[in-house]
């Protein structure tokens, strides 16, 4: 049993998240989507404390969210606890298989809401990585934009994307809508674009440009 499936315990998590939020200083803001099975991007992501931030917002929106993390974090004594939060552990090797395994847990349930951080790590790289879109996409389900504005104190949703199937259109779409959404650090955001299709030299103290 997750710490989602009981209503007093749900119900007293959600206000203790709603307490924490607020004298914090931050502010809820959009909707989740309708649908019963969808991908959230969880950006930027460049803090640890990204992950109490999101929690808090997955209780304040009522919402069991499997939250993906690298699965060193997964160790004793924090692993049980993180599972129990409703977090995933994450192999990064073996993306390829990530993908598929996400998909094929979307398709067996009838509701699944599954939370990527595109960037993979706190570091600052230059591309997300697209591995988001093509589970949504494999899986037939929207992408709603989730955000954590540290500027402004202001985390919760912005708009839903279906995707096309044209990578770089949808995921220009997405990038304009983080223009302007600052993570904690600042100078360690990565990039909301794919990488090109062709992939130029650029000087070294260059980074390549996203599509326009």
């Amino acid at each position: 049993m997750t710490i989602h499936e009981t209503i007093a315990i749900r119900a007293l998590v959600r206000w203790l998240a709603l307490a924490f939020l607020k004298l914090t200083g931050w502010r809820i803001a959009g909707r989740p989507p309708e649908a019963p099975r969808y991908v959230i991007i969880a950006a930027p992501h460049t803090s640890n404390w990204d992950f109490i931030y999101t929690l808090c917002l997955a209780f304040a929106f009522r919402i069991r969210p499997q939250i993906m993390m690298k699965d060193t974090w997964f160790r004793w004594p924090l692993g049980a606890l993180f599972r129990w939060l409703g977090a995933m552990p994450i192999d990064r090797s073996r993306a390829h298989n990530v993908v598929a395994q996400s998909i094929e847990a979307f398709q067996r349930r009838e509701e699944m809401v599954l939370v990527v951080p595109p960037a993979g790590t706190r570091r600052r790289v230059v591309r997300w990585k697209t591995g988001f879109y093509h589970i949504a996409h494999g899986a037939g389900v929207p992408i709603a934009l989730g955000y954590l504005d540290y500027r402004h104190k202001l985390g919760g949703f912005g708009p839903t994307v279906a995707t096309t199937g044209d990578l770089e259109g949808d995921m220009r779409r997405i990038r304009d809508f983080y223009r302007g959404i600052s993570g904690k650090h600042p100078w360690q955001e990565s990039r909301a674009c794919p990488a090109p299709t062709l992939v130029l030299p650029a000087p070294a103290n260059l980074e390549p440009p996203c599509p326009t």
